[in-house]
């Protein structure tokens, strides 16, 4: 009995786990994220769980950003203009990039 009641309750745990949280790449693959001009990523498909996504690549990006900016003694948004140029041309084939305020597919 105690056996069953154990393993009953080690389901309940499995069952009640959170999902795995959103990467990058799938957030990508799945049309819910795309890159911008501006060097950052936007939700296409905004959620509580891709919004907090995007916040946090967005935080991180804007960083490493202004460290190339002062590092160059350039602005940042020079940085950030040049950042999203690069980062629209290594997004993959079906994913969607955000060119003058539209999202297409690459």
């Amino acid at each position: 009995m105690k056996k069953t009641v154990t393993l009953i309750l080690f389901g309940l745990l499995l069952i009640c786990q959170p999902a795995m949280a959103l990467d990058l790449q799938t957030a990508k693959a799945q049309g819910l994220v795309g890159e911008t001009a501006t060097g950052y990523l936007a939700p296409v498909k905004a959620t509580p769980e891709v919004q907090k996504l995007v916040n946090d690549i967005n935080a991180k990006r804007k960083q490493h950003y202004q460290q190339i900016a002062q590092r160059n003694k350039t602005p940042l948004n020079a940085v950030e203009q040049l950042a999203g140029k690069k980062a629209i041309e290594k997004t993959q084939p079906g994913q969607l990039v955000n060119i003058k305020g539209s999202w297409q597919k690459k």
